[in-house]
């Protein structure tokens, strides 16, 4: 039976959410049997067999093909299926994302399997299949849903397991999938990445900024807070379209969604939208000088005042705590 887990990497180093897609296919095999198999495709450290070992997996397939660093969707689901096929596994595991969400349908379609998106925690046995809590409405509600019996391909939210570390290091399985021609009808011309020395997707904490830092100049302040956190920074919709940070810092409904361990609004009202691609962080703290602002009624923390007065002293005690 076993686990399938595809493993994003970044530069050949294993994405920290499919890291924890990895721990997460690691309680899968505890309710079902079966071992837990990664699946890396592209570029690949050498470092990788000890992390991705530490998190849960006995063992990885590796294909080193260069085409699978462009991150095709095509390409990616027929390697994937294969896989799964090859392995005998009866479950997939992905961290939710743009390339992860477009190839976990197209393999569920292959696969002829059910699809469990969104998921927040990890799945307990109902029968022969599974009751899984899912994030819905952008993560306004959650839904409890039930899988029944089968194939199961399951996808799952930043933070909906807790990563392990008592793993030891998997084996690393050279192996290749034959790319055919209707896998690579689309040609890559150029990418750009998204720069910074902590990305937001992958963020454990992010400190966000909002119209209330009055203009681009003043942004110092929120990259020191971050700097001293060892954050990512995002900012508001407002802020991004006045062209005062790059849109892929946006935070929000239409932005970057992100589910940190610690969410800071610095200066940001908190705009419906806003929340909605905020609210599965498990801390919120805002600062805002408007007791009304309704950032408020969302955080777990909140700061009446001038950020101009308070970040810099927040900075301040963080650098000095460390």
């Amino acid at each position: 039976m076993g686990v399938l887990v595809f493993i994003e990497t970044e530069n050949g180093l294993p994405k920290g959410s499919s890291l924890e897609a990895v721990s997460f296919g690691k309680k899968i095999s505890e309710l079902e049997g079966g071992e837990v198999v990664g699946l890396c495709l592209g570029s690949l450290d050498g470092s990788a067999a000890e992390t991705i070992g530490k998190a849960g997996a006995t063992r990885v397939l590796h294909d080193g093909n260069s085409e699978y660093d462009k991150g095709l969707i095509a390409p990616t689901s027929s390697a994937v299926f294969a896989a799964m096929e090859s392995t005998g596994s009866n479950y997939v595991v992905f961290a939710k994302g743009s390339l992860s969400d477009a190839v976990a349908a197209r393999v569920s379609i292959k696969a002829n399997a059910s699809l469990a998106s969104n998921l927040i925690s990890v799945p307990t046995k109902a029968g022969d299949g599974f009751k899984a809590q899912r994030s819905i409405f952008t993560g306004k509600a959650i839904e409890e849903a039930e899988v029944k019996g089968g194939k199961v391909i399951f996808s799952i939210k930043k933070g909906a397991v807790e990563l392990s570390s008592d793993g030891s290091t998997a084996s690393i399985e050279s192996t290749s999938y034959a790319l055919n021609e209707a896998d690579l009808k689309v040609n890559v011309l150029g990418s750009h990445k998204a720069e910074g020395d902590v990305l937001l997707p992958e963020a454990d904490i992010v400190v966000s900024g909002g119209r209330g830092m009055k203009g681009p100049e003043n942004w110092a302040m929120v990259e020191d807070l971050a700097k001293a956190f060892g954050a990512a920074t995002g900012c508001s919709k407002p802020v991004s379209d006045m062209g005062w940070r790059p849109h892929h810092e946006h935070v929000g409904q239409t932005g970057v969604k992100v589910s940190p361990n610690l969410y800071v609004a610095i200066g940001i009202s908190g705009a419906i939208q806003h929340l909605a691609g905020v609210n599965s962080s498990k801390v919120i703290v805002v600062i805002n000088k408007d007791p009304e602002a309704p950032f408020f009624k969302a955080a777990d923390y909140g700061i009446v005042g001038d950020a101009f007065e308070i970040v810099p002293k927040f900075t301040d005690a963080l650098k000095g705590a460390n």
